[in-house]
């Protein structure tokens, strides 16, 4: 090799909003849309009116005289606009009434669950831009932000997520038959994850694109995945996109299988104790 010739190198693109742990492992989240959002929102707001009132209500007939009355008013405004809110947040690692409606959580902006500081954060903001505004600070910011954060998403470092994913469609072809030789021998294994859904969301959807579309959008997939793809096959391009997917697919579905024999295998190994332990 020649003493100026680098070392060839294998380079994945990132998504610029693709989350990262500190390990830089991608994390394939799906961030919660604006109109999510403000739906999980009112329905936590009108559950908080509710408890409100009727706190109201529990201490209307107590003989207090106007001090006191006003001094638990605030109390009970408080409670119920900061310490209520942050309370369940936290207990709940960042779901609410609102929120397992919308099927939603809210998580760190590295992938993990929220504690009482994000939480109270939170809280403490959505003072401002959801009761002093009538929430139209927090549908702005909301709306403007790429994530669709409020403003008390922006300050406690948190974003929410979608949590229900739609249910699993099993493919229902295999390998096309003149991609039978090439898939004996090639290699797809380098594939990234996101990337071998995309495709496998292409060809589901597929028969209702416009002819035109859907070369193109074929095309386009095919030219990503080709660096992971070796040899690549003299086909078209929605043609190695299935004969990619579905060798994929069989493929981790056979490793699958090795892995689960091999456990039952071993099974009895491990459950078994050493010799000489005694009962308990």
């Amino acid at each position: 090799m020649p003493a100026d010739a680098a070392p060839a190198r294998t380079s994945i693109a990132l998504d610029d909003e693709a989350v990262l742990t500190g390990e830089a492992v991608a994390l394939d989240l799906r961030p919660a849309s604006a109109v999510m959002r403000a739906g999980g929102a009112a329905i936590d707001v009108i559950l908080t009116i509710v408890v409100g009132l009727l706190a109201l209500l529990a201490i209307w007939g107590l003989d207090l005289d106007e001090a006191a009355f006003r001094a638990v008013g605030i109390a009970l405004l408080v409670a119920c606009l900061v310490v209520l809110p942050t309370a369940v947040e936290t207990a709940s690692r960042g779901r609410s009434l609102g929120k397992l409606v919308m099927g939603i959580r809210v998580v760190r902006d590295d992938g993990g669950s929220i504690g009482f500081r994000h939480a109270l954060i939170r809280a403490l903001t959505g003072v401002l831009e959801i009761w002093l505004t009538f929430g139209g600070l927090a549908v702005l910011v909301g709306f403007l932000n790429p994530d669709s954060k409020r403003l008390g998403d922006i300050l406690a470092g948190t974003h929410g997520q979608v949590e229900r994913v739609r249910a699993y469609v099993p493919a229902s072809f295999g390998v096309p038959v003149p991609l039978a030789a090439w898939a004996a021998v090639a290699d797809v294994g380098r594939l990234p994850d996101p990337l071998a859904r995309r495709v496998a969301t292409f060809l589901r959807n597929a028969p209702h694109l416009a002819p035109a579309s859907r070369q193109r959008v074929a095309a386009s997939l095919a030219a990503e995945v080709a660096p992971f793809v070796s040899p690549i096959p003299h086909v078209e391009a929605e043609l190695l996109l299935a004969g990619v997917a579905a060798l994929r697919r069989d493929r981790d579905l056979a490793a699958l299988a090795l892995v689960d024999a091999r456990m039952r295998e071993l099974g009895p190994v491990l459950e078994s104790r050493p010799n000489g332990f005694p009962e308990r």
